[in-house]
């Protein structure tokens, strides 16, 4: 199943590629805020496009590929004046940030959720000064959904349940007993992939015996994993539902004395570069991609709400998953 899934998205992963290379490469690391004049103009003379971006933080190797995207396509180059914060993983940084946006006058408001819930009074002054607002990543929980113009990211349901269905295809009638590492609680992610995994275990004999919060980072799914590990001394899978979780359990496997991989079983989403070279070495077992690369299509949704054009309410980019074999062939040419 992985090696089909990974053949059905060589195009889409190859593209995204190239449109991330389109935009000026840089390695500088995120600033926590960041950008010109908004009067600037671009080499074509066009008055460049503003753009208030407030990122999550900068909990995994996914975000920071995230970000690198985001800021090298919305360049002066490329016809946009960016300016940057990050929130910390706290949505009352999130929310100071797009006042101060919104009170700066830019053409464009963007963010990736911090959780689903309570943006409703900042979005609606946004929307009352004109300012258009695209989501990435994450999503909102809003009965309004003219309170943004478009979403752009990952089905999170699908990627949960993209790595159940693979769990119980591998596990099913072995009698396995797992816990789960979830993502920052209210999150999408956290909630949407539990959901998914969830749906697709359901009816097999695959055994949730415990699920708790890592926040998504590695030092949390170590810390979460060090106390599954002495609660319980029959575990036999493990789905973090990120990369960063995962190979934080997979430190405190080995300092358990165990073999990740091979005495636990994970599971885990996003395939950044880390969790890809423990898939190949053996110590995860099988991988969901989450694509990170979301600055191309950030930037053509900003142009097009700019210039009065309609857009996609919901934009879905495509995921790949990975078993071993698959990683392997991946990793020389990995873009993050």
């Amino acid at each position: 199943m992985a090696r089909k899934m990974w053949m059905r998205g060589t195009i889409a992963a190859v593209s995204a590629a190239a449109m991330l290379a389109l935009g000026a490469c840089s390695s500088e690391p995120a600033s926590e805020e960041s950008g010109g004049s908004e009067s600037a103009e671009g080499s074509g003379g066009d008055e460049l496009i503003s753009i208030g971006f407030s990122q999550v933080g900068a909990e995994s190797g996914w975000r920071a590929a995230n970000t690198q995207s985001i800021q090298d396509t919305l360049t002066e180059e490329n016809g946009f004046d960016l300016s940057f914060s990050d929130a910390q993983q706290k949505q009352e940084n999130q929310i100071q940030a797009l006042r101060s946006y919104i009170q700066q006058g830019v053409d464009v408001l963007a963010f990736s959720p911090v959780v689903e819930t309570g943006w409703d009074a900042v979005l609606e002054e946004a929307k009352s000064a004109g300012i258009p607002v695209i989501l990435t990543d994450r999503a909102v929980d809003s009965e309004d959904d003219t309170l943004y113009e478009s979403f752009i990211g990952s089905d999170f349901v699908l990627e949960g349940e993209m790595a159940g269905e693979w769990a119980v295809e591998q596990y099913d009638g072995e009698g396995y007993k797992m816990v789960e590492l979830q993502g920052t609680t209210g999150s999408a992610p956290a909630i949407d992939r539990k959901e998914g995994f969830g749906t697709a275990i359901s009816g097999s004999d695959i055994e949730v015996i415990d699920s708790q919060t890592g926040n998504f980072t590695r030092t949390e799914g170590k810390q979460v994993m060090e106390g599954f590990l002495q609660k319980y001394d029959d575990i036999d899978l493990v789905f973090a539902h990120n990369d960063d979780m995962g190979l934080g359990a997979i430190e405190a496997i080995e300092a358990a004395g165990m073999t990740p991989g091979e005495d636990i079983k994970i599971i885990t989403i996003d395939a950044v570069k880390d969790g890809m070279q423990a898939l190949a070495d053996g110590k995860i077992n099988y991988i969901v991609e989450c694509n990170p690369l979301l600055g191309p299509d950030l930037a053509e949704i900003a142009q097009k709400v700019v210039a009065g054009e309609e857009v996609e309410k919901r934009i879905v980019v495509e995921d790949l998953a990975f078993d071993q074999e698959a990683a392997v062939e991946a990793l020389p040419d990995r873009q993050y």
